[in-house]
């Protein structure tokens, strides 16, 4: 690299240390990265963080979620800490699951979700689409607990489904009943009105 762009680097680093948030300490790293620590600062959001961010540390912090785009201005991002934070697993946090999917997976299971009460206890990395919800729609709490039953009831409609479709092939395949044509006395008198032709095969006379 040459030296101006060094120095560029450097001013860049040192411009962004005092940027830096005021609950939290940065430090420069040799990766001409920032070190950014916010461990145990009681934070209930994500401060603005410096664009050379390099390790982000925000453990034991009152984190519950993380906004969209928390993290896209941050390219050289590559250690990231959010252990004992106290997450709400709903559909507000499906940012930071496809984000750490995306650059850290081995991160999910770190994240450990506190509430609602299907997901406590929980890593990020177990909970399904269905347990995080959908921020357009949310089923009722009560609802959630009759899933089981809920396929349980679809399975019946399909078996009742394939028998009364079994039962109507069956129907479908038996012989008809022979029906027999009845002529019509109408008819019958015109074939019995009708002149009969005598035979061409009748004995002529001899000659």
């Amino acid at each position: 690299m040459p030296t101006w762009g060094l120095l560029f680097l450097l001013s860049a680093v040192a411009q962004a240390i005092q940027d830096c948030p005021a609950p939290c300490t940065c430090q420069a790293l040799e990766t001409m990265g920032l070190r950014v620590d916010c461990q145990g600062q009681g934070l209930m959001a994500l401060p603005a963080l410096p664009a050379p961010t390099r390790h982000l540390l925000l453990a034991n912090n009152s984190l519950h979620t993380v906004p969209p785009g928390a993290f896209d201005h941050l390219p050289q991002l590559q250690v990231l800490d959010m252990t004992q934070n106290p997450w709400h697993c709903d559909c507000g946090l499906t940012y930071l699951r496809l984000w750490l999917e995306d650059r850290m997976p081995k991160s999910l299971s770190s994240v450990l979700c506190a509430s609602p009460e299907h997901a406590a206890h929980h890593p990020l990395d177990q909970l399904t689409g269905y347990q995080l919800g959908n921020c357009g729609w949310q089923l009722q709490a009560s609802w959630v607990h009759l899933g089981v039953w809920w396929d349980l009831a679809l399975a019946a409609v399909a078996v009742l489904g394939l028998a009364l479709l079994a039962g109507l092939l069956c129907i479908s395949t038996e012989p008809w009943p022979e029906t027999r044509t009845q002529s019509h006395p109408s008819l019958e008198a015109a074939h019995q009105s009708l002149p009969i032709l005598p035979s061409s095969n009748h004995h002529k006379p001899p000659k």
